[in-house]
């Protein structure tokens, strides 16, 4: 399918505000935060700590009256120069662009499916900074496939899930994992679209490089084209 006809069909999944976290949130209650580089109040954070991003998030919600913080697709982040697992010595080879959306609410809110599919894959992806537990939810729309991604999520999220099981658009397929699971960030959840799922398994790359970039955000369009949050 030509790539403008698939961000067109994705896009007419959903009418309006679609949540992928607990429902009790409404639209008026998120609040866009900036994690990228240019953000210059995160030269005075502590990006290697779960806890001092989370006190950051915390602090922000309360002063701008929000209750989910929101945001991060293609935003050029540092908090991934504490992992081995992202970091390379040459700029163009280090994977630090985001490929998806965060959402950041307490650990153990529901995580729901903005629209129905099967059970994928799921896996424990354990690298320090990594997803931790996460699901890959599979979709078929006539002619239309692709791939959701939902990571960093509790570990007993993925006791009851089977391969092919069936999900209901709002259904809750998880919850959010705490730092000592998720790969040591802050309770969010990863959320990312992805066209092409590569032959992976509970996992697929959610930072890209800059010299990747262009496949990348092809095979992975924008989630709030689903979610519609603004």
């Amino acid at each position: 399918m030509e790539h403008a006809l698939f961000l067109d069909r994705i896009a007419t999944l959903t009418t309006g505000f679609t949540p992928v976290i607990d429902s009790m949130y409404t639209a008026s209650d998120y609040r866009f935060l900036d994690l990228s580089v240019t953000n210059k109040i995160l030269e005075e954070v502590d990006t290697s700590s779960a806890e001092a991003i989370q006190h950051y998030i915390n602090t922000y919600l309360a002063k701008t009256g929000g209750r989910v913080a929101y945001g991060g697709y293609l935003e050029q982040r540092s908090i991934y120069d504490r992992s081995l697992y992202f970091h390379n010595d040459n700029p163009d080879l280090k994977r630090n662009i985001h490929l998806g959306i965060d959402v950041w609410s307490a650990a153990g809110t529901p995580v729901l499916a903005p629209v129905a599919g099967s059970v994928h894959s799921f896996k424990d992806n354990t690298n320090y900074g990594d997803y931790g537990p996460c699901v890959v939810l599979e979709h078929h729309f006539e002619d239309l496939h692709f791939y959701t991604l939902y990571g960093h999520l509790s570990r007993t999220s993925l006791e009851s899930l089977k391969v092919g099981q069936a999900i209901a658009a709002g259904q809750t397929i998880a919850h959010l994992g705490t730092p000592d699971e998720n790969g040591d960030y802050g309770p969010h959840l990863h959320f990312q679209l992805i066209k092409e799922l590569q032959g992976n398994h509970g996992d697929y790359p959610g930072v890209s490089t800059l010299k990747n970039l262009d496949f990348y955000r092809a095979n992975c369009p924008d989630p709030n084209l689903l979610l519609k949050i603004n």
